[in-house]
C-alpha cells in the first residue's frame, strides 16, 4: 500500500513540473489539462479525478469541457489540481503559478504583481505550516489552524469552506476532512493514514460559492431512466468510473456532446451522478493554492508528492 502511494506520488510530481512550465501566455486550458491526463496514462498510473485548472477568482473544480477555448493570459493565477493513483492508492497535488508574458506590466502595476505573489506565497506557507503539524494524534482543528495563522501573517485569509481530505484506496474523499481555519474540530489523524492537504489564500472574505456549469462528475448509484440515451449514459460511466470522478469531456469519445449534455444534466437531477460546480471566492477576488498528499507517522509525516 505504502508503495503504491509512493509510486502514485513520484508520477505527479514529474507531471507537475512539467506541466507547470507550459502555465503561461497563450496557453489553452485544454492543452494543459489533456497534456497532464495524457502523461499520467503514459506513465503507468490511473488519472485519479480530471485536471482542474482554476483561473483567478475560481479556486476549484473547473477542468475543460470538449473544445474549450479558455486561454491563460499574463498575470492570470493558475491553481493546477492534479491527481494520479496506482492500484487506487491516490496521490493529489496542486500548485498556483503567476503566468509570464511579455504585457505583464502593461496589465499591472508593481503592487497588483506584489499581491498575486504575496497570495500564492500566502497558500505555500499554510502548507508548510500544516506539514509541520502533522503527526500521529494531532486534531484537524489545530492543522487549520496552523495554516489560518501562517496565512493571516500575509494579512490575506484562508478559505473557510474549502477543506483538505483523507485519502483511501479508490476513495479521493475518504472522510476526514482537514479545514484551512481554527474550527475546533477534535478529530484525530492516525498513523498510516494518508491525507492531502490543500490550502487556499484569498484577499477576499475567504468564502466560494458555485459557479455556473459543471464539468466534474462522480458515480453515485445505478438508478432506473426512460431514455435509452441517458440509461446507456449511466452504464458507461458505471462501469468506466464506478469510484473516482471523471470528466464529461471523456464521454465525448462515445456519445455525441448535445445528447450527453442533457444526459448528465437528467444523471444529476436523478442524484444518479454528482455533479461538482466550479467553486469561485464570494467576492470575486483572487485564490492561490497549493497542495501535497502526506502520509501521518508516529513523529511528523512523510510527503508523497513533493
Amino acid at each position: 500500500m505504502i508503495d503504491s502511494y509512493l509510486k502514485a506520488g513520484k508520477i505527479l510530481s514529474q507531471i507537475r513540473k512539467e506541466a507547470s512550465k507550459m502555465i503561461k501566455e497563450g496557453t489553452l486550458v485544454l492543452d494543459l489539462v489533456e497534456f497532464v491526463e495524457n502523461e499520467t496514462i503514459k506513465q503507468g498510473a490511473g488519472i485519479s479525478f480530471p485536471c482542474n485548472v482554476s483561473i483567478n477568482e475560481v479556486a476549484a473544480h473547473y477542468t475543460s469541457p470538449l473544445n474549450d477555448e479558455t486561454m491563460i493570459y499574463a498575470g492570470d493565477l493558475v491553481k493546477l489540481d492534479l491527481g494520479t493513483e496506482i492500484d487506487g492508492y491516490i496521490a493529489d497535488s496542486a500548485i498556483t503559478v503567476m503566468a509570464p508574458g511579455k504585457n505583464l506590466d502593461e496589465r499591472f502595476t508593481q503592487d497588483e504583481i506584489n499581491l498575486r505573489q504575496d497570495i500564492i506565497e500566502a497558500s505555500a506557507a499554510g502548507l508548510d505550516a500544516a506539514i509541520s503539524t502533522v503527526r500521529a494524534g494531532v486534531t484537524v482543528g489545530e492543522i487549520g489552524a496552523a495554516v489560518e495563522e501562517a496565512i493571516n501573517e500575509y494579512k490575506l485569509n484562508p478559505i473557510a469552506n474549502l477543506t483538505g481530505h483523507s485519502l483511501e484506496q479508490y476513495n479521493l474523499h475518504a472522510g476526514i476532512s482537514v479545514p484551512n481555519i481554527d474550527n475546533h474540530d477534535e478529530t484525530v489523524l492516525e498513523e498510516g493514514q494518508a491525507v492531502a492537504i490543500e490550502p487556499f489564500a484569498t484577499d477576499g472574505i475567504g468564502f466560494v460559492n458555485d459557479a455556473p456549469g459543471t464539468y466534474i462528475y462522480s458515480f453515485l448509484a445505478n438508478k432506473p431512466f426512460r431514455l435509452k440515451h441517458t440509461k446507456n449514459v449511466l452504464t458507461n460511466i458505471k462501469h468506466n468510473y464506478p469510484y473516482l470522478p471523471f470528466s464529461g469531456r471523456w464521454l465525448t469519445k462515445e456519445f455525441k456532446e448535445n445528447r450527453l449534455n442533457v444526459s448528465l444534466k437528467q444523471l444529476s437531477e436523478a442524484m444518479a451522478i454528482y455533479p461538482y460546480h466550479p467553486l469561485k471566492e464570494k467576492t470575486g477576488c483572487l485564490v492561490s493554492q497549493k497542495e501535497h498528499t502526506v502520509i501521518v507517522e508516529k513523529e511528523g509525516c512523510t510527503v508523497t508528492t513533493l
